[in-house]
This record gives C-alpha cells, sequence and structure tokens, in this order.
C-alpha cells in the first residue's frame, strides 16, 4: 500500500480552509464595522448610518456567497 493520499483529498481540504477562513473574515468585518460602532442597532431610531451598514452588509454577503458558490461548484 502506498502512504500517499488521493489528489483529490487535499484540494478538498484547502477548500474547506478558504470557506471557513472567507466565512470568519466576513463575520470579523461584520463585528468591527457594524457591531462595535454600533451602526447594526436601531435603538435611536433609524438613521443613515444603518442604512449604508445594512447595504453593505447585504453586498458583502452576496459576494461571499458568490464567492462560495464559484468555490463549490463541480468542477469540468
Amino acid at each position: 500500500m502506498s502512504s500517499e493520499i488521493e489528489p483529490d483529498v487535499p484540494r478538498f481540504l484547502w477548500r474547506i480552509v478558504r470557506t471557513l477562513t472567507a466565512g470568519l473574515a466576513w463575520m470579523l468585518l461584520q463585528v468591527i464595522a457594524g457591531i462595535m460602532p454600533g451602526y447594526a442597532f436601531t435603538d435611536n431610531g433609524f438613521s443613515w448610518k444603518n442604512v449604508l451598514y445594512y447595504a453593505l452588509f447585504l453586498l458583502s454577503l452576496g459576494a461571499l456567497l458568490y464567492y462560495y458558490y464559484k468555490l463549490w461548484r463541480k468542477e469540468k
């Protein structure tokens, strides 16, 4: 028996690492940009800062999901 692993296994593991890294970086960005300064909360009413934060939140979430789609779709 050979001690080599199949060639698909390292690629699969790197996909998992890139998925986790991108997700954690996105979550960290949301914490730093929205939760810590308070833009994610609407306690005192809805302001333009909240609208800007949530617009960028949805745009970055779409970009993250698109990255995941491109990363995990079947290779030809």
